[in-house]
C-alpha cells in the first residue's frame, strides 16, 4: 500500500461491482488514491471481491467473531472507510462504530437506535405512521388467530426482520396464513401502482441534503433492472418526514414506495445503506459516494439536489473472468 493510498473496505461485497466503481470514480474527482478492499464469506466467488484491489474472507455477520475479524483487518490495513452493503450487518456495525473510530476507521452507518427501527418492519411502519408518513396498513402476525376481522384480502406478507426479498409473498385469503411462523411476520395492505426507490443523503448534522427518486420500470431478483430518475415534490416531502421521524439517520439511505391508485403514495421499505439501485442516482449526479469519501477524509460533504431528471439505467449481465 502506498503512503498516499486511501484504503476503503466494502463488507459483504457480493456482486456490488457497480457500487465499488462509483467510489473509484468519486475518488478520482477528489484526487484520492483509492485502494479498494472487499470481503465476503467466499471472496473467490464474489465478483466485487475479485474486482477489488484486495479481498479476504469473513465469518457470517451473525457470528461473534465477525466484528473482531473486521477490526483486526481494518487496524492492520489502515482502512479509513468501511461501507456495509447488506441489512443484517448494520446492527453489529452500528454498535461497534466507536470501536472502529478508535483505530481510525469511519463506518458508514446510522445510529444503533435508528438501525433497530429500520431492521424491524413492524416498528418501521408504526414509527413512520405515528410521524405522519404515509404507510400501508400493517399488522404483526404471530398466529392465524391474530388476524383482525376487518382485514382486506389479498395482502402482502413478509418477515419483520427480513432482507433481500426473503420470505415475501402474496396471500389471497386468511386460509393461506399458517397456524404459526418460525419468525415474526407482518401483513400489509397489497398495494398496486408505480413503484419508486428514493435515494437520500443525510449529512453529519442530520440535515437532508438530497432526494433522488427513480421509478422502477423493471425489477429482477428484488433489484431495479430498469429505472428513470424523476422529480416529485410529494416524494421530497415524504423524505423530509422520514428524516424527522428517524433523527439518527446518517449518510446514504433509500426507501421504497408505491403510488397506489386508491391510497396514494405509501412507504413500505427503508434500507439504511447503499441500495442496489444507487448507481442510477450516482449517474444522475447525486455525488453520495463522493460525499462520504470526502467526509471520511476530513473534507466537506458535497451531496445536493443538483441532479439530472430523466437519467435512465438499463442493466445487463456482465461477467468477471479469473
Amino acid at each position: 500500500m502506498s503512503e498516499n493510498a486511501f484504503p476503503i473496505l466494502f463488507t459483504s461485497a457480493g456482486r456490488r461491482v457497480e457500487l465499488t466503481r462509483c467510489f473509484r470514480e468519486a475518488a478520482e474527482r477528489l484526487g484520492l488514491d483509492l485502494e479498494v478492499h472487499a470481503c465476503d464469506l467466499d471472496p473467490e466467488l464474489s465478483a466485487a471481491c475479485r474486482d477489488a484491489d484486495r479481498r479476504f474472507a469473513v465469518p457470517r455477520c451473525t457470528d461473534e467473531s465477525y466484528i473482531p475479524t473486521l477490526l483486526e483487518y481494518c487496524r492492520e490495513n489502515r482502512i479509513k472507510l468501511l461501507v456495509p452493503t447488506i441489512d443484517p450487518e448494520l446492527t453489529p456495525l452500528a454498535e461497534a462504530r466507536e470501536r472502529f473510530a478508535e483505530i481510525g476507521t469511519f463506518v458508514h452507518v446510522s445510529s444503533a437506535p435508528t438501525i433497530g427501527i429500520v431492521r424491524d418492519k413492524a416498528l418501521t411502519a408504526s414509527t413512520l405512521g405515528d410521524a405522519g408518513v404515509p404507510v400501508p396498513r400493517t399488522i404483526e402476525l404471530s398466529t392465524r388467530e391474530a388476524l383482525p376481522s376487518d382485514w382486506n384480502w389479498p395482502s402482502f406478507i413478509k418477515p419483520s426482520g427480513g432482507s433481500a426479498s426473503r420470505g415475501i409473498g402474496v396471500v389471497e385469503t386468511s386460509a393461506d396464513i399458517r397456524d404459526s411462523y418460525d419468525e415474526p411476520m407482518i401483513l400489509q395492505e397489497l398495494l398496486s401502482g408505480d413503484e419508486y426507490t428514493v435515494n437520500i443523503y443525510v449529512d453529519a448534522d442530520g440535515r437532508l441534503q438530497s432526494v433522488i427518486p427513480h421509478v422502477r420500470l423493471s425489477v429482477r431478483a428484488g433489484e431495479v433492472e430498469k429505472g428513470r430518475t424523476v422529480r416529485r415534490a410529494d416524494i421530497h416531502a415524504i423524505a423530509h418526514a422520514i428524516v424527522d421521524a428517524l433523527p439518527g439517520l446518517r449518510g446514504i439511505a433509500c426507501f421504497q414506495l408505491i403510488d397506489d391508485a386508491a391510497r396514494g403514495l405509501r412507504v413500505f421499505e427503508i434500507n439504511a445503506r447503499f441500495g442496489g439501485g444507487y448507481p442510477l442516482a450516482d449517474h444522475a449526479g447525486g455525488r453520495f459516494a463522493e460525499s462520504i469519501l470526502a467526509l471520511a477524509n476530513g473534507g466537506a460533504e458535497c451531496a445536493s439536489d443538483d441532479w439530472r431528471e430523466g437519467a435512465t439505467m438499463l442493466r445487463y449481465d456482465a461477467a468477471i473472468f479469473v
